[in-house]
């Protein structure tokens, strides 16, 4: 089967390539999977060209462990192993499959059974959209205690027009917030049409300056000092960053929960992310099956066409989500 890898680091362009592997077999409590479509996010290339540099540490100091690719799949159930129970071969499935050792961008992916839900009545490329950027953006609009907005909140997604930032621009306007997104100014129009009521020229304003404040913001890729973003914030505000550069992340992991301990203001890293929480997964689909929200799809790019579909995500001119069909 083909699949795409990569045995080093370095640009998509340089390192990234379509190779012969062997199908595997399910064992145990494994299934099969036919792709049938799968999605690009940020978090494919951050570990294809490291970023932040640290994250090293984990993945392979001088070249990655796991050469295998892609987060976010949809497909069907080719064959399922001894004790496997909860699908079926034909069964519709998707998944994030970040906890899970990747491999989306193939024509088969084997994963136990757990890493996956029931697709319900969701297409395949609206599913593939969905595990990894949609949860993000629900969970960053929930604190690990419960507390979300409300009607009439003032939420601000910085981002709002990449992987995640159309989900939680959608997410908050179906829970009655006022919702301001930032975006390059050729991606205005795009934010506006997903509900944004403000939206704001990153080129043009520093929304940490321009003196409005929010009761929530979510960064999507933050490089803003955590004593900038906490001035954009109301009185018992929170501030909930989901990656970005070295420094600003490590702000976010080290000062942000320091300071929340001596002020009503919450800020800090997602640290509380669940990826492809069943409860959330659901969630999603009921939002999706109302209308309230819908996978926003950029581009459509074949398997053999990976190296471009993660260029041109990784080049900044994707407005969504980029799809990679099978």
């Amino acid at each position: 089967m083909k699949a795409a890898v990569r045995e080093r680091y370095g640009t998509p362009a340089a390192v990234v390539h379509l190779a012969e592997v062997e199908r595997p077999t399910p064992v145990g409590d494994q299934i099969l999977i036919r792709v049938r479509a799968a999605s690009v996010n940020r978090a494919d290339l951050d570990g294809i060209e490291p970023r932040p540099e640290f994250v090293r540490l984990f993945l392979g100091v001088r070249a990655p462990r796991n050469h295998r690719l892609g987060l976010d799949m949809a497909g069907i159930v080719e064959a399922v192993g001894p004790t496997a129970t909860r699908f079926k071969p034909g069964d519709h499935v998707f998944g994030d499959l970040y906890p899970h050792g990747q491999g989306a961008f193939a024509e088969f992916v084997c994963v136990r059974e757990r890493a996956v839900e029931p697709m319900g009545e969701l297409s395949f490329e609206d599913a593939a959209a969905l595990p990894h950027s949609a949860i993000l953006a629900l969970q960053g609009l929930r604190r690990r205690n419960g507390r979300t907005i409300g009607p009439g909140a003032k939420v601000l997604i910085d981002g709002a027009s990449g992987n995640v930032g159309p989900f939680a621009v959608q997410i908050a306007k179906s829970r009655g917030a006022e919702v301001t997104g930032t975006c390059s100014p050729g991606k205005v129009e795009f934010v506006r049409s997903l509900g944004a009521d403000h939206v704001l020229d990153y080129t043009k304003v520093d929304y940490t300056t321009a003196g409005e404040r929010y009761d929530w913001i979510v960064d999507t890729d933050s490089h803003h000092s955590i004593r900038r973003v906490r001035r954009a914030l109301r009185p018992n505000g929170v501030y909930v960053t989901l990656g970005g550069t070295a420094m600003p992340l490590l702000g976010a992991l080290v000062a942000g929960p320091v300071r929340s301990l001596f002020s009503d203001k919450s800020s800090g890293l997602l640290l509380w992310w669940k990826p492809f929480h069943p409860a959330d997964v659901e969630t999603l689909k009921r939002l999706v099956a109302s209308g309230a929200i819908r996978p926003s799809i950029d581009r459509r790019f074949t398997l053999d066409e990976i190296v471009e579909a993660l260029r041109w995500v990784d080049d900044g001119h994707a407005k969504g989500k980029v799809i990679v069909t099978l």
